[in-house]
């Protein structure tokens, strides 16, 4: 039972992962607030949410659902509760990866509102804004269990960080969070 709650879990919740990694990975260029400050002088959201990283990140994480209903449909994956047919894993994929993207451009509006600067480690909103953008997104088109984002949210925490020092040390991120 618990490995069933698990492996949903984080299959529910992989197409926000691979958004939010790709993301990052691909993004660069015009950021998203171009370059506007708000009403506090301060930037809008800051230059590490980009068009091309949105763009990219909401590409990989809706081709990560398509290939999840593959799977499904071929009966490589059980079925799970909450999916349906191939467009449905599409569906809710496309709404993960956007929640994720706009999860982490409001976590760079609270970062810069508490005036951290970019790269400086906000714990536990660092790990959780993407997610729970995702959660709130994905809940529209597809509800799940309570005790599923609470074991995605700390699976999230621990993935994060884990990833984020994975990253620091094949010199993909300049800092370890």
């Amino acid at each position: 039972m618990l490995y069933r709650l698990l492996f949903a879990s984080v299959w529910y919740i992989l197409p926000a992962y691979v958004a939010n990694a790709s993301a990052c990975i691909f993004g660069g260029g015009t950021p998203v607030d171009l370059g506007k400050d708000f009403i506090d002088g301060r930037r809008l959201i800051g230059n590490g949410v980009t068009y091309k990283g949105c763009i990219f990140g909401v590409l990989c994480g809706t081709l990560v659902g398509l290939i999840q209903g593959i799977l499904v449909d071929l009966n490589v994956v059980n079925s799970l509760d909450f999916y349906g047919t191939i467009l449905d894993h599409v569906i809710l994929a496309f709404f993960l990866s956007v929640g994720a993207i706009v999860g982490d451009a409001v976590g760079s509006f609270i970062k810069r509102r508490l005036n951290i600067e970019r790269g400086k480690p906000a714990p536990l909103l660092d790990q959780l804004d993407f997610v729970i953008g995702a959660l709130a997104f994905g809940y529209i088109v597809a509800p799940i269990p309570y005790e599923m984002m609470i074991i995605i949210c700390l699976l999230t925490v621990f993935i994060h960080l884990l990833g984020n020092i994975i990253a620091y040390k094949l010199g993909v991120k300049e800092v370890w969070w």
